[in-house]
This record gives C-alpha cells, structure tokens and sequence, in this order.
C-alpha cells in the first residue's frame, strides 16, 4: 500500500485530480460537547453572556469548512455549494451534539470540509460556554456518511 500524499522519494505532494470526473458529492459528519446540564440549559435558554451560542456557532461552522484548504495543508481547495449544521442540545445528559452536511459537485470529496465544519462549531460552542464550564469535552468527531466520487457511499457503522 502507498500513501496518496507522498512521492517516490517520501516527500508530501498534493494529490492529482485531473483525471477524475466531476459527481455530486456529499459528507455528513458528527460531534459532541460534553458540558455540565447547567451550561447546556443556559445554552437552549440563550442565558450565555456572549450571546446566542446556536446561532453563532453556526456560523462558525459554515466559516470553518469553506476555510478548510487554508487549515488543512494537502487538501484541495473546492467550490463548496452547502453546508448545512445542525445542533441539538440533550440538558439532562449535558450533550450538545452537532452534524455538519457538505455538498459540492466536484473532482473530489467533502469530508474534510465537513469534519472540519463540526470542528469549527464545537470550538466555538467552548469557546462561548468555557467562562461557565472548564470542564467542557469536545468528542467524537467522525465522518457518518459520504456519497459520490470512486469509492462510493459510505456510512459509518456507529
């Protein structure tokens, strides 16, 4: 087996994609932010001091998958046409999960896009919640589902 990212001589390259086709394309991945239930009822009753955790964190995660390329090194910049997050928040468990969905139609795949825009929206769902919980996790980050390209669909078996 070899490794795509690197040439003859071990050293990092960016994948070729000219020979690929272009296909509708698309990734869904998950998280969640272990919190205390407090947080996470301050959070759906938008009592947070820096303002509406939901909808900012959104944001952030939109931001953060078409910023994808400038974050991760060998990865192909791409015209992304969606990206679609959902956050629930589980009080009394004291979760709050989020999935990110990714679309383009293009010469390669979203997942990076997409585990990077579920990266984004728990960074900064911490980031507005650390001045009440320290004790927040952020966990299990991971693809569930991807369609389009060579290899098919995938769906995580969870």
């Amino acid at each position: 087996m070899s490794f795509t990212h690197l040439d003859q001589q071990g050293r990092a390259k960016m994948v070729d994609i000219s020979d690929k086709e272009i296909t509708l394309r698309q990734a869904i991945a998950g998280g969640e932010v272990h919190c205390k239930p407090e947080t996470v009822r301050q959070v759906t009753e938008q009592k947070i001091k820096k303002g509406d955790v939901i909808a900012v964190a959104r944001v952030a995660g939109i931001m953060a998958a078409k910023k994808t390329p400038e974050l991760i090194p060998l990865c192909h910049g791409i015209s992304v046409n969606s990206v679609e997050i959902e956050i629930n928040a589980d009080v009394e468990k004291g979760i709050i999960t989020v999935e990110a969905l990714v679309i383009t139609e293009g010469k390669t795949g979203v997942e990076m896009e997409a585990l990077t825009a579920v990266s984004g929206t728990c960074l900064c769902i911490y980031d507005m919640c650390k001045a009440i919980d320290k004790d927040m996790v952020i966990d299990n980050i991971r693809l569930l589902k991807k369609s389009g390209g060579r290899s098919g669909e995938y769906v995580c078996a969870e």
